[in-house]
């Protein structure tokens, strides 16, 4: 029996999402165009939000037959007064999956440069038509590229490159690919109501396949400040993580050529007719201090191959192995490597040991997380069992683990840094749900940042009830890093605390008109899927939620206690005044009377008094609302 020898291969990116498209949203042609919409006007929000920008965004979708039944091809176009992208990233921002710029630690709707070039693949496997890139970064000249996706290499083919004159800077994306309109409009109208909602600086209009136009003009003339990219904190480390660090700490061995030569010449004020090795030696050593670091290390590999810049020029550096003390190098004359002892003792033999083992660990924490302090890096490395001088270049994979460990349970390292986030503001998300829902009562707040697993969060909240509402509520409205979320809502976390909120506590009984809107922005939003529909209930987003909901429900409440007693203090005029001009009408007669009393005077002083009465009870619980939030 013959054994069939089993072969192992690698795929590019591309080609794994090609294959597996509905982990990232495109599992049919109804979500798949849900899906492109939604990465196009966010990758576009998000150009303007970074640059300072008010944003102008059109989307628009025409059938190309339509008179075909659904599914069927449509041409997505969005379009934006951005900043535009250079013609020279154009085709691997477009053209290549998992190439963007979100991967520094900062908040932005995106979170991989993905969903975009996805949505390109789903395009052009659907209809086999590349997309059309549009692109401005002067307003004066345009770059129009026609691209497609090599799948297997995930490189971009550069079908057409042209150039035309504009008057506006900005970009515009267009694909064709396979969708079903008559299922997806209506998410894809509510993504844009709601887009608008969150987003009240931007202004969207879009153009169905229907020729019908829907506008959303921005309301808030200030855009809210862009996040900034910060470093990691200690927190939200994993073993994998600190290996990359170490390696982006530690300082390569320069790539001595006649560059290097002629800058360690220029930085040692060395004259052309003086470049013997002992004058070079001396020369470095009366101005070591001064040297930047790659000049040191070229001097230090000098001294111990005794060569001057002449013979230097015909070597390269293979290897220094540190724990053997031996320096390795090609020599170019006699085609073979070779190998010199190293003195332990020399000073240069330390600042090559300084560049190969990288930097001490307390420099390390100090320099490449956020917050960390000396003294604080001190008291860890201590927690830690490390010596404080510990080279991060010679730790063992045992002593990684016990790092990484030790990095997420150290209880002394400041909260994470929250100006990596943009939060919209109380003031904005009040103005949005005024304007959206014109409710009778409305309340929001926004909770202090916080952390789960080192990453820093902020949870904003709104409360409306009553007005333009429909009944059967609470309604809740999704978002996250400013994107609406509308499918996959039963797992979501938010959903968990407001159906597990006892209402009838708060005075809301039945199906009233009342609407949540929760906004979680959070430089790593824990999303349950590649979809990004629906957020994982981390205890610590569940608890800042919770207590947002507590707060605006007890504003609810006092605003519903209110207004039962004014609705009861009016039922009660009305009773009086129904019945009491019968009652004076009737005494009157049975008196023998002409003149009836002045019964006006008596509903005047029920009326004071009935107010007097709701403004104590209102006072009663206005008190009892700021003691709980207290």
């Amino acid at each position: 029996m013959s054994s069939i020898k089993e072969q192992f291969n690698q795929i590019s990116p591309s080609e794994f999402f090609y294959s597996n498209r509905d982990l990232a949203g495109f599992s049919n042609p109804t979500r798949s165009l849900y899906t492109a919409v939604r990465e196009f006007v966010e990758n576009a929000l998000d150009a303007c939000d970074q640059k300072g920008i008010l944003p102008d965004v059109h989307l628009i979708i025409k059938a190309v037959d339509p008179d075909k039944p659904d599914p069927k091809p449509y041409i997505l176009t969005v379009k934006d007064n951005g900043p535009g992208i250079d013609a020279e990233h154009i085709p691997l921002a477009f053209g290549t999956v998992l190439y963007g710029s979100k991967f520094g630690l900062k908040q932005a709707r995106g979170m991989f440069g993905l969903g975009a070039t996805m949505a390109i693949l789903y395009g052009q496997i659907t209809t086999n038509k590349p997309v059309t890139v549009k692109s401005s970064v002067d307003g004066v000249t345009q770059d129009v590229f026609e691209l497609l996706l090599d799948i297997q290499k995930n490189k971009p083919v550069i079908v057409k490159h042209t150039t035309k004159e504009v008057s506006k800077k900005g970009l515009s994306v267009s694909i064709c690919l396979e969708g079903d309109y008559s299922k997806a409009g209506t998410k894809i109208r509510d993504y844009v109501y709601e887009t608008s909602l969150i987003t009240p600086y931007a202004s969207i209009t879009f153009d169905d396949p229907k020729e019908q136009k829907f506008s959303h003009p921005r309301f808030v003339k200030e855009i809210p400040p862009p996040p900034t990219i910060i470093r990691p904190h200690p927190h939200g480390i994993d073993v994998e993580r600190i290996r990359r660090m170490i390696v982006e700490s530690q300082f390569e061995i320069p790539t001595i050529d006649d560059a290097m030569i002629e800058k360690v010449r220029k930085d040692l004020g060395l004259s052309v007719k003086n470049l013997s090795f002992t004058a070079i030696m001396e020369k470095a050593k009366k101005k070591w201090k001064t040297l930047p670091r790659q000049v040191r290390v070229v001097i230090s590999l000098m001294s111990f191959l005794k060569m001057d810049f002449e013979k230097l020029n015909k070597i390269r550096i293979e290897d220094i192995d540190m724990p053997n003390k031996k320096l390795h190098y090609w020599d170019f004359g006699d085609s073979q490597s070779k190998s010199v002892d190293m003195d332990s003792e020399s000073q240069y033999y330390k600042q090559l040991t300084n560049t190969v083992q990288g930097e001490p660990l307390t420099t390390f924490l100090t320099k490449r997380f956020q917050r960390i302090g000396p003294t604080t890096a001190v008291k860890f490395a201590e927690y830690a069992g490390f010596k404080p001088e510990k080279r991060m270049g010679t730790l063992s994979n045992q002593e990684l683990v016990n790092l990484s460990d030790a990095l997420q349970k150290f209880e002394d390292f400041m909260a994470p840094d929250s100006t990596c986030l943009a939060p919209l503001g109380a003031e904005p998300l009040e103005k949005g749900i005024k304007k959206f829902f014109n409710p009778d009562f409305s309340a929001v707040v926004q909770r202090p940042a916080s952390a789960y697993s080192g990453f820093p969060f902020i949870v904003e909240m709104g409360i409306a009830y009553g007005g333009d509402i429909k009944s059967g509520g609470p309604h809740v409205y999704r978002y996250a890093n400013r994107i609406p979320l509308l499918y996959d809502e039963g797992s979501d976390v938010v959903l968990k605390v407001v159906n597990e909120t006892d209402w009838g506590r708060y005075k809301i009984k039945g199906e009233p008109p009342f609407i949540i809107v929760s906004h979680i922005c959070s430089t790593r939003i824990p999303y349950k899927t590649a979809g990004k529909e629906n957020v994982a209930d981390r205890p610590e987003i569940e608890r800042e939620l919770r207590l947002a909901l507590q707060l605006l429900s007890r504003k609810l409440a006092a605003y519903m206690s209110k207004r039962g007693q004014a609705d009861m203090a009016k039922k009660r005029a009305n009773l009086y005044a129904k019945y009491i001009p019968l009652i004076a009408e009737f005494c009157t007669e049975l008196a023998g009377k002409k003149k009836e009393p002045n019964y006006k005077k008596i509903l005047a002083e029920n009326a004071i008094e009935s107010k007097q009465t709701a403004d104590v009870e209102n006072t009663i619980d206005s008190k009892q609302t700021v003691k709980e939030e207290n």
